[in-house]
């Protein structure tokens, strides 16, 4: 597509959101997002992650449209109260981090649930009749408990996967897998703390970053301005007060807990690059008060 205002663009650092649990339509909105940068021909492109992280496929596919920008655009990502696992997995591909001291971050790993309702079943009297071309096709059935078998074949997919999270942490941010090792555990650090690892460049707030990115990309960081390429809102949220979403008017703790059952029976049985506090909302960060 041919823009009429390409030279405008040219004078504005991009900025894209990535907020919340990151899934299919995360990955949608950021790779359509991603490709506008490169047709206006933005020159930087802040990247603004205050994410748990989410699903492997979603997480990995925005890392490399990343990647493949990165010839193009100035990257930068700023990191916000939380930017961990598949979160961080995003991050790397930029070419610089900035981080708040305070952000929870890290979290470096994969995780895969299953719900096993055996027991309630049988309280309840339901039973199911499983006919399955080979004895792994239920794993992870919910009606029954996992084999010592089906325990190795899980182990195996989750430590393939978590040598792709550690060799792409390494590529990224330019570290010896062995280095990324030590702290890939799953343990979850500040931002602080990252810079000492080496997985930030700098700790400094969300305009630091955007300051960055319009010195990187060769512009005035007094003058540059924001282009934010908004998420697209439901009908019903712009028949709200204020654009609101319709869960805002929900108690407080409501939305964040229907998000969370919500994620949570998606990706049942899903490997994650996920980190997972007691609930996905402020009240599970850290909080000075």
């Amino acid at each position: 597509m041919i823009w009429p205002f390409k030279r405008r663009f040219r004078k504005q650092v991009a900025r894209i959101e990535i907020m919340g649990a990151i899934a299919g339509p995360t990955r949608k909105r950021v790779l359509e997002a991603l490709k506008e940068v490169e047709e206006k021909k933005f020159p930087a492109l802040l990247l603004r992650i205050d994410s748990p992280g989410g699903t492997v496929g979603d997480s990995q596919e925005i890392y490399s449209a990343l990647r493949r920008l990165q010839d193009k655009v100035k990257i930068v990502a700023s990191y916000g109260n939380i930017s961990a696992s598949g979160g961080v997995y995003i991050g790397v591909g930029a070419h610089h981090i900035v981080s708040n001291p305070g952000t929870i971050t890290g979290s470096i790993g994969v995780i895969l649930r299953g719900n096993n309702i055996e027991k309630l079943l049988e309280r309840v009297g339901v039973s199911f009749k499983v006919i399955k071309s080979g004895p792994y096709k239920d794993i992870l059935a919910f009606d029954r408990p996992l084999s010592p078998e089906e325990e190795v074949i899980l182990q195996e997919l989750i430590d393939v996967s978590y040598g792709q999270f550690v060799r792409t942490v390494a590529e990224g941010r330019n570290l010896s897998e062995d280095k990324v090792r030590e702290f890939a555990d799953g343990r979850v650090f500040t931002g602080e703390q990252a810079l000492a690892f080496g997985m930030v460049d700098r700790l400094g707030t969300e305009d630091d970053a955007r300051r960055w990115a319009a010195e990187l990309g060769g512009l005035d960081p007094d003058k540059a301005e924001f282009y934010t390429f908004e998420e697209k809102k439901p009908l019903l949220s712009k028949l709200l007060p204020g654009n609101r979403s319709p869960l805002d008017i929900l108690p407080a703790q409501m939305p964040a807990t229907l998000s969370r059952i919500d994620f949570e029976v998606a990706t049942s049985g899903v490997p994650l690059w996920l980190y997972q506090p007691p609930m996905m909302s402020s009240s599970s960060m850290s909080r000075w008060q």
